[in-house]
């Protein structure tokens, strides 16, 4: 077993909480989340980022150990929301694998100059 592994189960159980799947609000924090709508589950990925940030800040390791936990929890919720899976991610991570941060950086702006000048001016 490995964490890709741990990921996916968790994936799994989220999407059984979605609406669509019988997900009860009123017996599931993830179905509840799902029943307010994307708003709510972008705003909760927000107040976990700043939790992060706020335990790194102190040096706080356990803190954030389990800060990161919260906020990665609840991106796979805002994956779910999309249709997405944690594969996605770890294909596109491992896409960048390899390629300095800098490296990386130029491609997407190098890419987002191209759609911007693709949208229109023909």
């Amino acid at each position: 077993m490995n964490s890709q592994d741990s990921l996916a189960r968790l994936a799994a159980v989220i999407d059984s909480r979605r609406p669509e799947a019988g997900g009860d609000p009123d017996k599931s924090y993830v179905a509840r989340l799902f029943s307010k709508g994307t708003d709510a589950i972008l705003k909760k990925i927000g107040e976990e980022a700043t939790e992060v940030v706020m335990a790194a800040k102190d040096g706080d390791r356990t803190r954030i150990v389990g800060e990161t936990a919260d906020l990665w929890f609840h991106c796979m919720v805002a994956l779910s929301a999309f249709g997405l899976k944690p594969a996605d991610v770890l294909a596109e991570l491992e896409r960048r694998e390899g390629l300095s941060g800098l490296e990386e950086f130029a491609l997407r702006k190098s890419q987002q100059r191209d759609t911007d000048n693709s949208g229109g001016n023909t």
